[in-house]
């Protein structure tokens, strides 16, 4: 074929697939679009304007701080302020700009047309814009929370935070937290087994791995918040005494939970910066990163290591002396990883030659103020100082020497890098520039008058100071600084998006990066490739310059359209190479009203309106039970061809498909909340005042004998199952599952009908925790299988992966059930 033949078809191949992966029309496409790049910038628009709203609360704070005895704002005016600064910089900012970033750039960078579940992106961005949009409503209200962004009872208890305040950020940020989980879901799966063909897992780029990493972090990080965010609630509403000391709670126990995310968290939010810097300083220095190997394994040590810190958060709390030890080196500890990607970054610019744009800038910025940041955190980690300086203005000035310096500069950083990318078009006006030279020197101006402060005794979270302390001047200083740090960061917002809509055209790979991403048009299409690349080392664009001239020709995989369905290719996890072809939804509406019934779930309980909580959590169930239906094909397909002369199954129709590994990865989630639950459970028992209780739970053989027998039952069914589905027999194992949730939920329903009053004691609302989680976990098993039989009985052929997820969720109900049922059982049978 000639060139202009292969011009043509080429072009019918782009067409093609523009019109496969078009969005709805009008109003309606936001709506309904599940496409990463609308989802992408769905999310960071909103994250940026709740930066915005963040950043005016922050103003709000120091203009009352920049004189003693200001009468800017009152005690009560002042608390909500700080509460909310902290809340939407955390959970509505931080999380949520880094999750845009990135649904925008994996696909690119793994060469896949999207993420792993299109819809349960959608799903999670309509749950955050829902929960937050709430709290923010009730902040504009006067009922937003005033008891601090970290929420400790009593004070955030009913007897001393009698409104809604409380209610709004415990319902809202759980909300929240549940889009976070179902964006790790999706990127973990995506990370795993969405790739370009002969993408080995070290292959992948760097950033990849860190958001892998980071992914994991939430699933594992985020349960023990929404435990504690649980449990305080339903004390508040219910009156269950978690953190009643009188009754055998301990509001310690908060603490714990709080900060077994909490400090995660900090980790959460930058190492997916510190995968931007390897990402772009290579690419800056024109070289490639230095040990890569080397800052994989920190990543995954930082994360590890990270989970094991939270004590230092509570050193004042009377810790015994060898938990202060422990908590204490290991806190310094988290310097070494730490450090080797600094040397890493350091390296790779001391091998390349440095190219001063504007990423760099602000590249150079964050390692200004990083290292500060990180220097003082090992400070904090001694366990004397900490002592000296807790709860003063000199953590505060650490905390945002760390998210500042270490996130958000490198995320500026990143915007302005791949700007090109996602918009077309490259800076032309240059505030950005003028942006950089008032933002960073005010930070440090603002914050280290703020460690001064600190180290001279003010505290934190007080919300005027009387003069003579000797803090005025520093304090007006600092003031004076973060107003014009603000207006810096205005122009880059400001910059940003006049360069997105008057821009220069840019040219494709502008910056000569090797990473896959820049072999896709400038901006990246819906559809992201017209074909899935090959790829054979870690710098294609490096190794095979003409790569993406072969990919917009439909030299890879899945070139051909003719099927008119949105797909994209599966591949082995450690070797790449290619093993499914998976069939992505298109555009549907059911993840917006899905998130529209979650969010009532989660909020109606703040007016009391409990039945429309319930009623919503029915359609929850309902609108879930259609999703998976209509994802789901009638018929089996068989292989289908996928280039390159390969025949591959449909991943739908293999023993894993997407959604074996997407229950794999929800159920660690879940089994961490489990885990949480027995945490406070055995927290309460050893170290809360007022134990051991009046009387313990004594058990009866037949709860004991149909809690055996249920989870034989159900662990067996599933796996029976898959034998029968090969001989068409499913029915008998169908429903032994169902008698063994039955057996199951009657089984919990005895403990909670021989401690009716979990009200009286720590000990019995414990009860009834454990028992709910067995009645939850045997009610959602016997739905899916209930789902099951409905596809049988409507003659849809059953398969193999079906049964395995459900088998999943399966062993794991049968397995926490026994757990959760012993720990209620057990203190009464030998006690």
């Amino acid at each position: 074929m000639n060139q202009t033949g292969l011009h043509g078809t080429a072009l019918r191949l782009h067409k093609t697939l523009a019109r496969i992966w078009a969005p709805d029309p009008g109003w309606r496409g936001w709506l309904t679009t599940s496409n990463n790049n609308d989802i992408g910038r769905l999310f960071l628009c909103v994250a940026t304007a709740f930066f915005v709203i963040g950043g005016l609360l922050a103003m709000l704070i120091r203009a009352q701080l920049a004189t003693p005895g200001s009468a800017f704002m009152g005690p009560e005016a002042y608390n909500q302020v700080f509460t909310m600064h902290g809340t939407v910089m955390m959970f509505l900012f931080a999380i949520p700009f880094f999750e845009a970033m990135s649904m925008l750039l994996l696909p690119g960078m793994l060469g896949t047309r999207d993420l792993a579940f299109p819809r349960l992106g959608a799903y999670g961005l309509w749950v955050y814009i829902f929960g937050g949009t709430a709290v923010i409503i009730a902040m504009l209200m006067g009922l937003a929370p005033d008891g601090g962004w970290f929420m400790y009872p009593p004070l955030t208890s009913a007897a001393f935070s009698p409104g809604l305040g409380a209610d709004v950020w415990l319902l809202g940020i759980t909300s929240i937290e549940v889009s976070a989980i179902a964006t790790a879901v999706e990127v973990v799966v995506t990370v795993l087994r969405y790739r370009a063909a002969g993408m080995s897992l070290s292959r992948m780029p760097i950033f990849a791995w860190y958001i892998l990493v980071v992914s994991v972090m939430i699933l594992t990080a985020f349960p023990p918040m929404i435990l504690g965010s649980l449990l305080l609630e339903v004390e508040r509403a219910l009156d269950w005494p978690f953190f009643q000391v009188e009754n055998g709670g301990d509001p310690l126990l908060w603490q714990h939970l709080f900060w077994l995310f909490g400090h995660p968290e900090v980790y959460i939010i930058f190492l997916p910066a510190a995968g931007m810097i390897a990402t772009i300083l290579p690419v800056m220095a024109r070289t490639t990163l230095l040990g890569y190997g080397w800052v994989v394994a920190a990543a995954i040590s930082l994360a590890v290591l990270s989970f094991g810190l939270w004590v230092h958060h509570m050193f004042t709390t009377g810790i015994p002396h060898l938990g202060l030890a422990f908590f204490s080196a290991a806190s310094t500890l988290v310097a070494v990883p730490t450090s080797v990607m600094i040397f890493s970054w350091i390296g790779t610019l001391w091998k390349g030659r440095v190219r001063m744009e504007l990423p760099m800038l602000w590249l150079i910025g964050f390692f200004a103020t990083f290292v500060i940041g990180g220097l003082t955190g090992v400070m904090l980690a001694i366990v004397p100082f900490n002592w000296q300086v807790h709860d003063t203005h000199f953590v505060v000035a650490h905390l945002h020497y760390v998210l500042i310096g270490g996130y958000v500069f490198p995320m500026i950083a990143a915007v302005y890098f791949f700007q090109p990318l996602l918009t077309g078009r490259s800076s032309f006006f240059r505030l950005g520039g003028v942006a950089f030279w008032l933002v960073v020197p005010a930070f440090h101006v603002t914050f280290l008058a703020v460690h001064v402060a600190g180290l001279l005794g003010q505290r934190r979270r007080t919300w005027t100071y009387n003069e003579g302390q000797g803090w005025e001047v520093l304090n007006l200083v600092a003031s004076v600084a973060s107003f014009v740090m603000a207006i810096g960061f205005a122009l880059v917002i400001l910059d940003i998006a006049i360069n997105t809509f008057a821009g220069l055209r840019g040219r494709r790979n502008q910056w000569n990066a090797t990473t896959l991403e820049w072999a896709a048009a400038n901006p990246s299409p819906n559809y992201g490739f017209a074909s899935i690349p090959v790829v054979r080392g870690r710098y294609p664009l490096l190794k095979d310059p003409d790569l993406a001239l072969r990919i917009a020709k439909g030299e890879g995989y899945l070139a051909d359209t003719s099927r008119n369905r949105r797909e994209t290719l599966i591949v082995a996890t450690t070797t790449g190479e290619p093993s499914q072809v998976v069939v992505l939804p298109g555009n549907s509406i059911l993840p917006f009203l899905l998130a529209v019934v979650t969010s009532t779930s989660f909020l109606a309980p703040l007016f009391k309106a409990y039945w429309l909580s319930g009623l919503a959590l029915v359609g929850v169930i309902i609108l879930a039970l259609i999703w998976v239906w209509r994802l789901a094909p009638a018929r089996t397909e068989g292989l289908v061809d996928a280039g390159h002369g390969s025949q591959l199954p449909i991943a739908s129709e293999t023993a894993d498909p997407p959604g074996w590994w997407g229950s794999l990865f929800l159920l660690l989630a879940d089994g961490v909340h489990f885990g949480s639950l027995l945490f406070g459970y055995a927290f309460l028992w050893t170290v809360a005042p007022n134990w051991p209780p009046p009387t313990y739970l004594s058990p009866e053989l037949w709860p004991v004998v149909l809690a055996v027998g249920g989870a034989v039952a159900l662990a067996l069914a599933p796996r029976l199952m898959l034998r029968g589905i090969e001989r068409g027999r499913v029915w008998p194992m169908l429903l032994m599952g169902a008698i063994g949730t039955l057996a199951l939920g009657a089984a919990a329903a005895s403990v909670m009908l021989a401690r009716p009053d979990p009200a009286s004691h720590a000990f019995d609302a414990t009860l009834w925790l454990l028992a709910g989680h067995v009645a939850f976990h045997a009610a959602l098993t016997l739905i899916m299988l209930g789902y099951l039989g409905l596809r049988r009985i409507a003659g849809h052929s059953l398969r193999v992966g079906e049964a395995r997820i459900v088998g999943l969720w399966a062993d794991f109900t049968a397995a926490t059930s026994l757990l959760a049922l012993g720990a209620a059982w057990l203190p009464g049978a030998f006690g």
